[in-house]
């Protein structure tokens, strides 16, 4: 009688725990292949725990191979956040951050300055779009992830940091630079005649929308009849934003689309009657992510002529995920598509109107739109009253 009650604890006991461990398999979705795979992990880091030279911590352990996940997807763009990253991280899109006051681009051939924040840090000591950007602090970029560049920069306001930077057709050269605390207000605007206006969007943040609002009630004041909107070594940056300015300029219907891994479609769109001015936009290499959107979505309707070169080609949406231990995740999770249904990633817009420059400048907050070594700004006007002369776009 005693064996047959102990068998049936036994059993009862095993199949609890097959019940249990099948419980949390659906509840992870874990399959046998992914059960082989997280005991494998958990063999490796208890082999390591125990037998490494040294001792260890296995929160370490846990970081790194958090670390190695990612960065086994070959994304520039997804990072795993320790807690120190992913507290600057989170100051991203504030209205101000401590820094030197560029953007970076990041492609399979290194780290790029996209754009520069006029009167910043960076300005001051001479640092130009199209900049790469080959250690900071003596340590070589290809060491670390690229979109952890950008956040070892960043650091505490007084402090220097060093950049070793390559430039086309010169020497390399360390740059020592004071960080600051960073303000953007990022569209500037004016009257380039008596009927043109021009606009200038540095980058997107969460200000955006009401400053390019602003900027157009501001020259429809001075009798604007079209306008210049440069996004020239724009990197980008809050989608809102640009949705809340195409909502402003671009004919009712589809502005952008995000589409997940799963086929999940969200779809931002216009109910914008019809386009109110001739618009001429201004594109380069450096220009990415929302102001490809943008430019995308007034190219695809008709609403604008693009000018200039062919952009970046940063069309994957990314979120930041909180974990448990004040880190974060920084992943790709979708991508964008233009109305027509393009999508940019790895492509680009290419513009209707094609200007290179001779050589690389600094576009200033407010340009010289007279300035006869911007072709591609002087193509820009040239086309505008064109199209203000004859009162509609010209394709």
């Amino acid at each position: 009688m005693k064996k047959k009650i102990f068998f049936g604890v036994i059993i009862t006991a095993i199949i609890s725990s097959v019940l249990t461990i099948s419980g949390l398999c659906i509840l992870l979705r874990l399959d046998s292949k992914s059960l082989l795979n997280l005991g494998r992990f958990v063999g490796a880091m208890n082999f390591i725990e125990s037998h490494y030279v040294q001792e260890v911590e296995k929160d370490k352990l846990i970081d790194g191979a958090i670390n190695g996940m990612v960065h086994s997807l070959g994304d520039p763009h997804s990072i795993y956040l320790e807690p120190k990253l992913y507290s600057q991280l989170k100051a991203d899109t504030s209205g101000s951050f401590g820094g030197i006051g560029v953007y970076m681009g990041f492609k399979e051939n290194g780290v790029f300055v996209l754009s520069v924040i006029p009167d910043s840090p960076g300005e001051k000591v001479g640092l130009m779009a199209g900049d790469s950007i080959i250690a900071v602090n003596s340590q070589p970029v290809s060491e670390i992830e690229p979109s952890e560049v950008a956040l070892k920069i960043r650091g505490e306001v007084g402090s220097d940091v060093e950049l070793l930077i390559r430039r086309e057709g010169e020497e390399d050269k360390t740059y020592t630079i004071q960080r600051e605390i960073i303000k953007v207000q990022t569209v500037s605007s004016k009257m380039i005649d008596d009927r043109l206006g021009y606009i200038r969007i540095s980058n997107f943040s969460e200000n955006t929308g009401a400053e390019f609002k602003t900027a157009v009630s501001n020259l429809e004041k001075q009798n604007m009849k079209g306008f210049i909107l440069d996004l020239r070594q724009n990197p980008g940056g809050v989608i809102t934003s640009c949705v809340e300015i195409a909502k402003e300029i671009v004919p009712a219907g589809t502005i952008v689309s995000v589409v997940q891994r799963d086929g999940q479609k969200e779809v931002f769109t216009s109910d914008l009657p019809q386009a109110k001015y001739p618009i001429v936009v201004l594109l380069d290499h450096n220009s990415a992510s929302a102001s490809e959107l943008l430019s995308g979505a007034l190219q695809d309707t008709k609403a604008a002529l693009i000018v200039g070169e062919k952009s970046y080609g940063k069309g994957s949406v990314q979120t930041v995920i909180p974990m448990f231990q004040n880190d974060g995740l920084k992943l790709t999770i979708a991508k964008y598509y233009t109305p027509s249904g393009r999508s940019i990633d790895g492509t680009g817009i290419q513009p209707d109107v094609e200007v290179k420059l001779e050589k690389p400048i600094m576009i200033p907050r407010e340009p010289d739109t007279n300035s006869a070594e911007d072709l591609q700004l002087q193509k820009a006007k040239e086309l505008l009253t064109e199209q203000v002369n004859s009162g509609k776009i010209l394709f």
